[in-house]
């Protein structure tokens, strides 16, 4: 059965003592830790948060009572969140959405996808190069080969099978990937005037 991930988000005032008892710094180890390992809880910190992982939202409300009672017990202030994994969007409910990538290379100045054209010519490049600029594509032309930036997947699709070329990752991504065998022609892409 496939189990969710959920974890209990802790900002702490003072986090030593609550540290401590959640076997995070040096101390002999008791009860509170002893519990959350029986329900196989796993306890990381950053900072002054800590974070206690589960695989249901029902032992994470067990969990969230000890600590509760712990922090009660130590007279600490804290903060104490209930988040849950969105697999789907890869982040956690309490996070923000992550900007999309496309629109980020887009913003600056690079083509997120691009197709990749072999002419039989460097004339014919020379055309193809010059008939794409006009459709305001970015265009970049290196003897027979033309290389057109394009804002989405679907209009790379689209102008690669119109063309028969192929589509690459484009922009700051082939620079990080290193997948594209033209990454040494992409720093001409980013126009300030059309998007690519």
């Amino acid at each position: 059965m496939a189990h969710d991930d959920w974890r209990l988000r802790i900002a702490l005032e003072s986090p030593e003592g609550l540290l401590e008892r959640l076997g995070l710094a040096d101390s002999d180890a008791d009860d509170l830790t002893d519990e959350l390992r029986d329900h196989r809880l796993a306890v990381s910190k950053d900072g002054d948060t800590v974070f206690v992982y589960a695989d249901s939202s029902l032992a994470l409300e067990r969990a969230h009572r000890l600590i509760d009672r712990e922090v009660d017990l130590l007279g600490i202030r804290a903060d104490i969140r209930v988040e849950h994994w969105l697999a789907d969007e890869d982040r956690w409910d309490d996070d923000p959405p992550a900007p999309d990538i496309d629109d980020e290379l887009l913003a600056g100045g690079h083509a997120p996808w691009e197709v990749r054209i072999p002419c039989a010519s460097h004339d014919a490049a020379r055309e193809l190069a010059d008939r794409l600029e006009q459709d305001g594509y970015g265009v970049v032309r290196r003897w027979r080969f033309v290389i057109a930036g394009c804002a989405s997947r679907e209009q790379a699709d689209e102008l690669a099978k119109r063309l028969r070329g192929e589509v690459e990752p484009g922009g700051a991504l082939v620079w990080e990937t290193g997948r594209n065998p033209f990454a040494l022609f992409l720093s001409g892409l980013g126009g300030s005037s059309t998007p690519l």
